[in-house]
This record gives C-alpha cells, sequence and structure tokens, in this order.
C-alpha cells in the first residue's frame, strides 16, 4: 500500500464518503459473521497481522501525536468544521503531529488546520465498498480494512484526544479510550470535548452513571469540555508536556535494512 498523489474534488468528497459509509468492507463484513472455512479465517489473521505491522511502521516515526474525532458529515461552512481547523492550527504550532481518520468534515478540518501553519498531518483511512478517498491535507495516510486495527493505530500514537460532535463511530471512539484510560491499559492521557452543547446530554449521561456508580467520579473529571480551540489546545499541551514530555522515549533511528530510509515517507518528514 504504497503513498499515493491525492487527487480529489473537494466539493464531491463528502457525498462519496457518505453514499453507504456505515457499511463494512465485503470481505470483512463476512469475518465477523461467525465461523467460517479455516482456510478463510487463516487468511485473515494473516492480512490483519500484515495491516498491524504495516500501521506499526508506517507511524514509527511520526513523533508525538493528537487524534482528532469528529463526524465526516459537516461541510466547510459549518462552525464545528470551523473548531476543528482552529484545534488543528494550534496542535501543529504546540508541536504536535495532528492525527485524524483522514476523511472529509471534521478529519479534514483538523488535519486542514495544521497545514495552515505547515505542521504535520496524517490520517487513518478506512476502506469501504465504494472506494473512500483521502482528505487533501494530509502528508501521508494508511488505507485500513479493519475498523479495530485503524483505531489501535489512532489510539497508539497519541498523547491526547479531542473529540467534535459525531455519529457512532465517533461515540465508539471516544469510549474506546475512555475504557482504556478506566482500565489502566492506557495513561491518563487529557480526553477533551469540543461542542459544549452537542455534548451536554452525553455529560448529563456520564454525571448521572457517577451518581449511580456505576463509573468513579475520577472518570469524568478526565474530560476536558469547552468550545475554545485555545483553552482545549492548552489544556492539553500542559498535561502532555509537563506529565509525559513530548516523547516516546529515546528517539527511534530507521533502520536502512528494514527499508526504512526508502520513499517519500521518511525524507520529507526526518
Amino acid at each position: 500500500m504504497a503513498d499515493r498523489v491525492i487527487e480529489t474534488d473537494l466539493h464531491k468528497l463528502s457525498g462519496e464518503w457518505l453514499r453507504k459509509a456505515g457499511e463494512a468492507a465485503p470481505e470483512a463484513k463476512k469475518f465477523l459473521q461467525g465461523p467460517q472455512r479455516r482456510r478463510f479465517e487463516f487468511w485473515q489473521a494473516v492480512k490483519i497481522f500484515r495491516e498491524t505491522i504495516y500501521g506499526f511502521r508506517k507511524l514509527h516515526f511520526v513523533g508525538p501525536c493528537v487524534t482528532v474525532f469528529g463526524s465526516a458529515r459537516f461541510s466547510e461552512q459549518h462552525r464545528y468544521y470551523q473548531m476543528a481547523r482552529q484545534a488543528g492550527r494550534y496542535l501543529a504550532e504546540s508541536g504536535f503531529t495532528v492525527m485524524t481518520g483522514g476523511g472529509p468534515g471534521i478529519m479534514e478540518a483538523a488535519n486542514r488546520g495544521a497545514k495552515d501553519v505547515k505542521g504535520r498531518s496524517i490520517g487513518c483511512n478506512i476502506v469501504l465498498p465504494h472506494e473512500q478517498k483521502p482528505n487533501p491535507y494530509v502528508d501521508s495516510w494508511i488505507d485500513f480494512e479493519y475498523f479495530f486495527v485503524r483505531k489501535l493505530m489512532l489510539v497508539k500514537y497519541s498523547y491526547a484526544f479531542i473529540v467534535l460532535p459525531g455519529g457512532f463511530g465517533t461515540l465508539d471512539e471516544l469510549f474506546e479510550v475512555a475504557t482504556l484510560i478506566q482500565t489502566g491499559k492506557l495513561e491518563h492521557f487529557p480526553v477533551a470535548l469540543m461542542g459544549v452543547d452537542y455534548w451536554k446530554p452525553l455529560v448529563d449521561q456520564l454525571r448521572l452513571m457517577v451518581n449511580e456508580k456505576t463509573i468513579n467520579p475520577e472518570d469524568l473529571d478526565q474530560l476536558i469540555v469547552s468550545d475554545d480551540p485555545g483553552e482545549v489546545v492548552s489544556g492539553v499541551t500542559d498535561l502532555a508536556m509537563k506529565r509525559f514530555g513530548l516523547s516516546y522515549g529515546p528517539e527511534c533511528e530507521p533502520k536502512w535494512w528494514l527499508g526504512e530510509r526508502v520513499g517519500r515517507w521518511f525524507r520529507s518528514w526526518k
């Protein structure tokens, strides 16, 4: 899955994503329909492993990321699009790589904000029955067939998560992150909700859950809720830099014998 030159019509992109965007790729759909022939399941396991390793190699040198989640359905004129674009700009200015699902709407806006200030911007694109194209503001992207592998990459390389209004997929991503933090599988990285009016019913539900003791008060306290991109990014940056730093440890050097010095990805990012 080599990098490709992105040639797309911005006005048509959102429409392409909306067509059957809720359907899984045919093979992945069959995979989730219970036991299959052993040969089929073996090759699915091989494909999942290959896709995972490819994601690890591709994202190994991206530096500290913040992942921005949100709906693909908002147009450029929508206030949430503008909010995400501003957040992407501030994140890039703070030294973060902006990571998204690579599509239109909120994802495009965050990537676009990073590119406005010549920051790093990447996307993890999901392959659907009608071929989906990454937005034109990513430096590079990865195509994933499996949602769970894609979600792993969106979480693994990030120091913080900013969640703007979205649908089922956005909620899935938000609660995946919250569950990983709650259970100690993930560090207490900052999680921010932007779009206060949109998220108010959810925040009320979370408070009810605290009252009913199905979650702990600290599970809710970790959330930053604000419509101010500057406030959100400042909070994310302060926590990420003071608590975790901007490095994963010793800097990872590419290995020539793994082919990591070859190609546009390494040359343009090192």
